[in-house]
């Protein structure tokens, strides 16, 4: 598998985490978005949409985070990363969700930069943009967390699950923006255990090549 990534991409350090929880191995092929090399005509063949990440495998190119995600799930089913559980199941689709569909859309580069170079907003006014939604997304997520009380050392029991592989990242961009994760106690002792693992460690913008 090749694995066309951006160390500091939300979507690709999921997938990161996804591919390492599942034990897969990957060739890492850098796209630098600060370069917009994914606007470019080689990576549009890729990726039409010209977003990161893509994963190759075989003659299949793969796009679209939670499309891959669930390709890996169906897969590799071992070790899973939905619950048994038809109810815990929904729940960890849930807190997938408010990451996927309510946080990362609003906060992903495409959006900041229109906010900078079309509608001439500063640095400023584009962190509180970021906290704003980033503080009402974790309101909701701990929430969640405490209403069911399946959490355990990780967002469901104590095995990492799809909501864990969404929030980590979450929780890496919410860190760059200023935001204090102290306010969402379960999801700051979540984070704590999630990190304490290698296959999350290894998937940290950190440690990537083009970091």
């Amino acid at each position: 598998m090749q694995l066309y990534s951006f160390f500091r991409s939300g979507t690709s350090h999921r997938l990161r985490i996804a591919l390492n929880l599942k034990g897969l191995e990957t060739e890492y092929l850098p796209v630098d978005l600060r370069k917009e090399a994914h606007f470019s005509e080689a990576f549009r063949q890729i990726n039409p949409q010209g977003f990161v990440p893509a994963l190759i495998v075989g003659d299949e190119v793969l796009t679209q985070t939670p499309a891959i995600i669930e390709w890996l799930e169906e897969t590799y089913p071992n070790p899973a990363l939905l619950p048994s559980d038809s109810k815990q199941r929904i729940y960890v689709r849930t807190l997938s969700a408010i990451v996927a569909c309510d946080m990362h859309p609003l906060n992903n580069r495409r959006v900041l930069e229109r906010l900078r170079k079309v509608l001439g907003q500063n640095e400023a006014a584009i962190n509180e943009w970021c906290q704003t939604w980033i503080i009402d997304g974790f309101n909701a997520f701990e929430a969640q967390l405490s209403r069911h009380g399946y959490y355990g050392k990780f967002c469901c029991g104590d095995t990492p699950s799809l909501a864990d592989v969404y929030l980590i990242p979450q929780v890496e961009s919410a860190l760059r923006f200023n935001v204090d994760i102290t306010a969402w106690p379960i999801i700051a002792n979540i984070n704590q255990h999630c990190l304490s693992m290698p296959e999350f460690q290894r998937a940290q913008p950190s440690v990537q090549p083009d970091a």
